[in-house]
């Protein structure tokens, strides 16, 4: 999909699209999380960076990323912090520039974009899209059990994974290399921050959904 249909479509107000995004999607509202973290267990090691991309409808039926959130987050209490998942993130946390909040702040404010979202959509509840999901859904639920949130807007385990939808459209499943083959530009020098991989997530995954649109699905 285009540039200009995204631009296009983002013209639209959510008043013209209330329902429809509910209906194509059973009542769940697609939301684009990733995560930037300390390692790969999502109940022992840090939470870095969150980032979350709501998606909307224009009055065609087409998708388009709505809203990001982006927040770079605090370390728990005694979380594991990887030397090489920093290296592999380029994420400093001493740089005074940082400006790192609690997983509180972080999670707090997210989810009330998205029952904001949810409320305006007509839909009952949010539905987790990532790169690899169950990675980014495992750690979003780590936090939240830590914190002991009530009413987490999102489904607890399923979810829609990108990089299986582009190994079935595209026969790619790295990020990077299903943009390039969906036709969206990918600068590798900003992959592996969390607010430039959802971004990039969500345009990937409204590509999807509005090709299977253009042919019939």
């Amino acid at each position: 999909m285009s540039e200009n249909h995204y631009n296009n479509a983002q013209k639209h107000s959510y008043s013209e699209t209330t329902h429809s995004i509910a209906e194509r999607f059973r009542g769940y509202l697609p939301v684009v999380i990733d995560v930037e973290t300390g390692g790969f267990n999502c109940a022992t090691d840090a939470l870095l960076e969150i980032a979350a991309t709501t998606i909307s409808m224009d009055v065609k039926g087409f998708l388009f990323p709505k809203h990001t959130n982006f927040f770079r987050v605090e370390p728990f209490e005694d979380a594991n912090i990887e030397t090489a998942a920093l290296e592999f993130t380029g994420i400093k946390l001493d740089h005074p520039l940082r400006m790192a909040v609690s997983e509180e702040t972080a999670l707090t404010d997210i989810f009330h974009d998205v029952r904001k979202a949810l409320k305006t959509n007509g839909c009952n509840r949010a539905i987790l899209v990532g790169h690899n999901s169950s990675f980014d859904l495992g750690f979003l639920n780590a936090a939240v059990a830590r914190l002991d949130m009530k009413h987490n807007p999102f489904h607890p385990f399923s979810s829609f994974d990108t990089a299986t939808l582009a190994g079935l459209a595209y026969g790619q499943t790295v990020l990077a290399k299903a943009c390039q083959a969906a036709g969206i530009d990918f600068d590798g020098r900003e992959a592996h921050s969390a607010l430039y991989d959802t971004e990039k997530t969500a345009e990937l995954f409204c590509e999807i959904v509005n090709r299977w649109k253009q042919m019939g699905g």
